[in-house]
């Protein structure tokens, strides 16, 4: 389980605040205690997914699917800097993207550690 702390909850609303659907995700997570997979199968089913594993590797999965996307340079120094609004702007602009999920991805994948989470694409180079 990924537990998302009560004080990066509300770094993330400091940061996201112009976004109503960034806004209740956030609420979501908070009221799953802050237990990230949980919140994001929610999510998923809301969107009309059906996700058929177990949540913890279901997050991990779908954040894997799209780390060619997240893990871009030109986007990488800004979530070095715990920065998502641009990488969180570019997934939601990606017809393919289950949009409602782009918060609980980053934030997924800022607590494996960015670089971590990109290293399997960085051996590749």
């Amino acid at each position: 389980m990924t537990k998302v702390t009560s004080q990066e909850i509300a770094q993330f609303r400091s940061q996201l605040a112009d976004d109503k659907s960034d806004m209740e995700a956030l609420d979501l997570i908070e009221d799953c205690d802050g237990d990230l997979e949980d919140a994001a199968m929610t999510l998923a089913i809301r969107a009309g997914q059906q996700p058929e594993r177990a949540n913890s590797e279901w997050l991990d999965a779908l954040a894997r699917k799209w780390r060619v996307v997240i893990c871009e340079q030109e986007y990488r120094e800004d979530l070095l800097n715990s920065s998502p609004q641009k990488m969180m702007e570019h997934l939601k602009a990606m017809p393919t993207f289950p949009k409602i999920l782009a918060t609980p991805v980053l934030i997924y994948v800022l607590k494996q550690g960015v670089n971590n989470f990109c290293e399997p694409l960085d051996s590749l180079k």
